[in-house]
């Protein structure tokens, strides 16, 4: 850092799209998305980038279905059916845990979302956790997606209908994906890069680049 470099901390939260916790008949991971999320944590933590005299660190929050919809969850009252949006209830009737989700959610700077394709689409809880809260708690902000399935496609069907989903919240999608196919072949079970100069991690750096440039932009006019 130069004697003129300023740090700047972004708040950056993770949104995981599974709520898978149950092996397949064939075996692999009970939910294989734990190993990207450790990865892009990892890669987060480990980064240092720098955009003109701002040195650019992240704040990550994770917001994980599991937890979400579980027992005292922020929305285990509403449930993944999505019983009570928030947008239909009174600040004052929301239980202390939403407002808690909800405060950190609009309280970021900016977004990943990291999602496996179910059917060819977004997986329901991912859609179920970001659409129980209205497009003003996301708007003016950028989202970086990365999917993933064990096949060859890298979840990029799903990364399609995302894109439209943030487009739609007002969290605006860098173009720039990162897909991987077969994570459980490119990383450990706790998201160390089995190679790490494999060619499909090198998407990563390059979306998060484009991230943290729309990301202190939007966060200077806000």
């Amino acid at each position: 850092m130069t004697a003129t470099a300023t740090a700047t901390t972004l708040k950056t939260v993770i949104f995981l799209g599974s709520a898978r916790n149950i092996s397949p008949p064939w075996g692999g991971d009970a939910r294989l998305g734990d190993r990207v999320i450790e990865w892009v944590k990892s890669s987060l933590s480990a980064r240092a980038s720098s955009l003109g005299d701002d040195v650019i660190k992240h704040d990550v929050s994770v917001v994980d279905p599991i937890d979400v919809f579980g027992n005292g969850g922020g929305l285990s009252h509403s449930g993944a059916e999505m019983r009570c949006p928030t947008f239909f209830v009174s600040d004052s009737s929301l239980p202390e845990s939403t407002k808690a989700l909800r405060d950190v959610i609009k309280g970021a700077d900016c977004y990943l979302i990291v999602s496996p394709e179910y059917n060819h689409t977004i997986p329901p809880a991912l859609s179920s956790v970001m659409g129980h809260f209205g497009g003003s708690n996301y708007k003016c902000k950028p989202a970086g997606i990365v999917t993933y399935s064990p096949g060859p496609f890298a979840g990029m069907r799903a990364a399609m209908a995302i894109q439209i989903m943030c487009h739609e919240l007002g969290c605006l999608p860098v173009s720039k994906l990162c897909g991987l196919p077969g994570p459980s072949d490119l990383l450990e079970s706790n998201g160390k890069p089995k190679d790490p100069d494999h060619r499909m991690l090198k998407q990563l750096p390059e979306l998060l680049d484009q991230l943290e440039w729309m990301a202190m932009a939007m966060k200077s006019q806000r």
